[in-house]
C-alpha cells in the first residue's frame, strides 16, 4: 500500500479568521480513526498523547485486527475506541469473550454497527447484537451507533430511521451512555436538516460529527464514491475547485465544514468529532493543532 504521507508532509496550516470557540471545544473532543493495515504503526506513532481513537473492523481483516490494535492503543496510553462489528460475530459466545475482553483490557467505550460481511453470522444488525452484549459484564459504560445523514446505500430511509431510534431506546433501558457518529457527508446544509429532523423525532443522542482529516482529496473523492455518500460528493466535486484555489495544495481541509456549521453546533447537539483520517493522522494532527493554538 502506497504511504501518503510524505505526499502531505508540506501541509500548510490554515489560518482561521479567528478562533471559534464552539468549533474549538469540538476539535478537543475528537477521535482519529485508524485502520488495522500495515500503515497503522506510522498512524499510531503520529497520534497527540492520550488521544481517543476509534480503531475499525471489516470482513476484511476480521474482528481480531480490531481487538489485537485497540490493545496496543491502550498499552501506549490512548483511549481505544474498537469497532463491534455485529456481522462478524459467529455467535453468542463470541459475544462473551468481547464482554470479558473489553473489560479485561480496560476499555469502556465501543463503537458498534451492522458491518458489511456479506454472509453474517446470527446477528444480522447492531441491535440484536447489543442486546446480547448488555446482558454480560462487559465493563462499557458508553457505546456509539451509526448514523448516516446522506442516507445508506442499501438500507431504506424508514428501515434506517427506525434501526437509529431502536438502539436509542435499548441504550436508555440498559442504563448506558450513548452517542450517534455519522457517516462522512461534506454538505453543511445536507447534515443540518438531517439532525433538525431527527431532533424532532425525537432523536436525544449526542451526536459526533463524521468528517475527513486532512488527507489527500483525491483519496479522499475515492473511497466517498466507495462508501456510497454520493450526495454529497457531488457538492464536493462542486467545491474542490475553489478549495484547490484556497488551499494551493492537494490536501482537504476539514475547517471548510466546521466554519460552515458553527452556528448549529451547540443548538443541533454536536458534541465531537469522528475524524476519518485514512491513517494519514499526521497532516490530521498538525491541522487539529492549528485550530487548537489560532
Amino acid at each position: 500500500m502506497r504511504n501518503d504521507s510524505a505526499s502531505l508532509s508540506r501541509w500548510e496550516e490554515p489560518q482561521p479568521a479567528g478562533p471559534n470557540p464552539d468549533v474549538q471545544e469540538l476539535i478537543r473532543n475528537s477521535a482519529f480513526e485508524i485502520i488495522p493495515l500495515n500503515s497503522a504503526s506510522e498512524a499510531i506513532a503520529a497520534l497527540p498523547p492520550q488521544s481517543r481513537v476509534s480503531i475499525t473492523a471489516s470482513a476484511a481483516k476480521g474482528q481480531a485486527a480490531t481487538l489485537e490494535l485497540a490493545e496496543e492503543l491502550v498499552n501506549r496510553g490512548h483511549h481505544a475506541i474498537p469497532h463491534f462489528s455485529a456481522r462478524l460475530i459467529r455467535d453468542r459466545g463470541q459475544v462473551k469473550d468481547l464482554a470479558e475482553w473489553a473489560k479485561y483490557v480496560g476499555v469502556t467505550t465501543a463503537f458498534v454497527i451492522g458491518g458489511d460481511a456479506t454472509e453474517p453470522g446470527p446477528y444480522h444488525d447492531a441491535h440484536t447484537f447489543m442486546q446480547d452484549l448488555f446482558e454480560h459484564d462487559h465493563g462499557l459504560d458508553t457505546v456509539g451507533v451509526a448514523a448516516y445523514p446522506d442516507g445508506h446505500p442499501l438500507i431504506g430511509e424508514d428501515e434506517r430511521r427506525h434501526a437509529l431510534f431502536a438502539k436509542q431506546e435499548l441504550l436508555a433501558e440498559a442504563g448506558m451512555r450513548g452517542y450517534c457518529s455519522t457517516q462522512m457527508c461534506f454538505d453543511p446544509a445536507r447534515i443540518i436538516a438531517w439532525l433538525k429532523g431527527e431532533r424532532s423525532d425525537g432523536l436525544t443522542l449526542p451526536v459526533h460529527l463524521g468528517i475527513p482529516g486532512a488527507v489527500e482529496r483525491a483519496k479522499l473523492l475515492t473511497i466517498g464514491a466507495r462508501l456510497g455518500v454520493g450526495q454529497s460528493l457531488r457538492y464536493l466535486h462542486k467545491t474542490r475547485r475553489s478549495m484547490a484555489k484556497r488551499l494551493g495544495s492537494s490536501a482537504h481541509d476539514p475547517s471548510e465544514l466546521l466554519e460552515a456549521l458553527s452556528s448549529q453546533l451547540t443548538p443541533l447537539g454536536i458534541n465531537g468529532l469522528h475524524i476519518f483520517t485514512f491513517n494519514q493522522v499526521e497532516t490530521t494532527a498538525a491541522w487539529q493543532r492549528a485550530l487548537l493554538h489560532s
